[in-house]
């Protein structure tokens, strides 16, 4: 009777488990896409992610218009990001969780990470994160974005020209 090569073994069953581990991970990861319109945690997340899929129509829908620098169109809305570009930084590879939910009367805050991997090599994907906040009020049952850390151009709050 031949003999089993344990290394060889070890190495088949190390692959193994790669695979399975691999399957695990891609089969539990949450899907990117809108979620539903009830929390302002989700509002927050689908602006995100409407201005990461160049919707702006729709992300421009989540301001609050009583902003004092509030966009008067959406061709305006999309001249300031433009304009702004390094804070609505867009890259295909990252993934966006909702941390935290603080909601005290009619305004919310809301805790995003975002995590971005970044390709070195073969071996070299290394993620790095980023919290951040966004503040909602909510209007008429409805939640708008008031502010934020970033995706946000600050010119919205001051009142000035974005120009």
């Amino acid at each position: 009777m031949k003999k089993i090569d344990r290394f060889l073994l070890a190495i088949i069953v190390g692959v193994v488990l790669l695979v399975i581990v691999a399957l695990a991970l891609a089969l539990t990861r949450q899907p990117q896409g809108y979620m539903d319109e009830t929390t302002p945690g989700s509002i927050a997340y689908n602006y995100i992610y409407a201005l990461k899929q160049h919707d702006y129509e729709r992300a421009y829908g989540y301001l609050a218009p009583n902003l004092k620098g509030y966009p008067p169109s959406l061709d305006d809305f999309v001249a300031d990001i433009n304009l702004n570009r390094w804070q609505f930084e867009d890259t295909e590879r990252s993934s966006m969780t909702i941390e935290d939910e603080r909601i005290n009367g009619d305004r919310a805050v809301i805790t995003l990470t975002e995590t971005r991997f970044y390709n070195n090599g073969l071996f070299g994907n290394r993620p790095y994160s980023q919290s951040f906040e966004l503040t909602l009020r909510q209007s008429e049952a409805t939640w708008k974005l008031i502010t934020g850390e970033s995706y946000w151009v600050h010119c919205w709050n001051d009142g000035r020209p974005c120009k």
